[in-house]
């Protein structure tokens, strides 16, 4: 298939190349002009602006959206829409609030446009190992896109498929990116408990490495935990400060919303913003009441 790739960062540009290797034919845009050179080096075109870009595709028109969610999202769609015809399709495969790919859907269905939602997963390996993508949209639009999803996942019949309608793909990604703030935060207090034991002088790497065969707690997220112990088993030089790309904080309010428990992500969560707290001022508070209401020592800065 011929499409074009709108945002050429790491995930962009590699999606771009798996793309090309796979026999497609991808011209990309990015306001970079660094960018756009690392696609053409890799076989693949570019285009200077959205409106060249469009001009270079035949219709119907496929482009995939890889850009940042929020303000710069809404201006690439609505920018589009004003470039596209009847028939053409846009595919955002970056982590919208799936409540704002309702509102693009909507956009675009008054112009005759198709959209699909694609919650893509997979990060910087996923040139070489291929991008898991939970697809929402049309059924017959998405059947139409099939040969670039079967060449961007592991394999054509694993690693993605369509979850619903528009708005259920990043709805999806949303309630796996909260699944996975739980994850991380279960390994990392389990290997600071084995830490904090200095007694039995434990290798975290290596209990890492048991782990990953045979365990019922093996996962990539395993491997990766393991892999940067190995490299770094002290993490010297790494701030304690923790970011979060609001996937998780969209997790917990849908779960507020349908009125379902979610402690452990919720509580994850909370864990991350407690990382950038370097006063903490509800911590000197606790310190305080316990001095207040037992006589405990309080430990001045």
């Amino acid at each position: 298939m011929q499409l074009g790739m709108i945002g050429l960062g790491k995930m962009g540009a590699n999606m771009a190349q798996r793309l090309l290797q796979g026999g497609h034919q991808v011209t990309g845009f990015d306001p970079s002009a660094e960018a756009r050179k690392g696609l053409e080096g890799h076989g693949g075109g570019a285009a200077e602006s959205l409106k060249a870009l469009v001009q270079a595709l035949p219709a119907p028109r496929v482009l995939w959206l890889m850009v940042p969610s929020g303000k710069i999202t809404d201006d690439t769609v609505d920018a589009l829409l004003a470039l596209l015809d009847k028939g053409d399709t846009m595919i955002d495969g970056g982590n919208s609030n799936y409540k704002d790919s309702l509102g693009h859907a909507a956009k675009c269905k008054d112009k005759g446009v198709n959209y699909v939602d694609c919650g893509t997963s997979g990060g910087v390996w996923g040139l070489a190992e291929g991008y898991s993508m939970m697809v929402g949209g049309d059924e017959q639009v998405v059947d139409g896109l099939k040969p670039i999803f079967e060449t961007l996942a592991p394999g054509k019949d694993k690693g993605w498929g369509r979850v619903g309608p528009v708005g259920s793909g990043h709805f999806t990604k949303m309630v796996h990116n909260g699944i996975e703030y739980g994850l991380m935060q279960a390994y990392a207090e389990g290997f600071s408990i084995l830490k904090h034991k200095e007694e039995f002088g434990l290798d975290l790497a290596q209990i890492g490495n048991i782990w990953r065969d045979g365990s019922v707690v093996r996962s990539w997220l395993l491997e990766l935990a393991t892999d940067a112990l190995s490299k770094n088993p002290e993490m010297d030089g790494i701030a304690p400060y923790v970011v979060d790309s609001g996937e998780g904080r969209w997790t917990v309010n849908a779960a507020l919303e349908l009125n379902v428990s979610a402690p452990v992500i919720t509580l994850s969560l909370m864990e991350r913003f407690r990382s950038r707290d370097d006063d903490s001022f509800s911590d000197k508070l606790l310190a305080a009441l316990r001095n207040e209401f037992g006589g405990h020592a309080i430990k001045k800065e």
